[in-house]
């Protein structure tokens, strides 16, 4: 038997900020949102895991596309605050470590949204091996991640913590853009595409907030 991970502070730090997560500033969160809304609307027709949803800042999007979704989350109070979407009544929802095998079948998904999260996850060859796992043959994986260049610049995922009022920063790891080909690669998946994505009107000279990527299963 695989002993369990000690509880997670990524977790506990994402139950604080819950109930702000969607009405404070966050440019990451929001361009995140448009990258996503971006893809070829095909990618989320069919059986979608979403992990790391969230408030469900993307389920309710994905909703109203997908012919099933499940969407994964660590927070219990994140959960909360997705449930309680519209359109989100046929979404099923499920609190789990994402470090941790995932209540999935083999081969059961056609595509895997991946937004925000894997700064949190400092093993990326478990979630790509994962992945490879749940997803059906010529399935997709897509990923939406702060962009290495901010996190070399000192950026991570931060909150005004509603009962203190300090900024507080949520524990992550640096991963290179080479961390998460080589994972991928590791995994079996093939590239599809890649993005830099800046912030609307960004010159072209600006870092790139986020990273997108998106892989096929073989």
């Amino acid at each position: 038997m695989t002993a369990k991970l000690p509880p997670d502070e990524v977790a506990t730090a994402y139950d604080v900020w819950a109930d702000v997560y969607d009405s404070q500033s966050n440019a990451t969160r929001d361009l995140d949102a448009l990258i996503l809304r971006g893809q070829d609307p095909s990618l989320f027709r069919g059986d979608v895991l979403e992990i790391g949803c969230g408030t469900g800042k993307n389920t309710e999007w994905l909703a109203s596309r997908a012919r099933s979704l499940l969407a994964l989350d660590a927070s219990e109070q994140m959960l909360k605050r997705a449930r309680e979407r519209p359109g989100v009544q046929h979404v099923q929802f499920l609190q789990q470590d994402l470090r941790e095998r995932w209540p999935v079948p083999d081969a059961s998904r056609d595509t895997i949204t991946c937004n925000l999260v894997l700064e949190h996850i400092e093993d990326l060859s478990f979630v790509f091996s994962e992945a490879r796992r749940v997803l059906k043959p010529g399935g997709f994986l897509f990923i939406c991640e702060l962009h290495p260049f901010r996190q070399l610049q000192g950026k991570q995922a931060h909150f005004v913590n509603p009962e203190t009022g300090a900024v507080q920063t949520v524990r992550s790891y640096l991963h290179d853009v080479s961390d998460y080909l080589t994972a991928a690669l590791g995994a079996g998946l093939v590239l599809v595409r890649a993005q830099d994505c800046r912030d609307d009107g960004a010159p072209r000279t600006a870092v790139p907030r986020l990273l997108a990527l998106l892989w096929r299963s073989p």
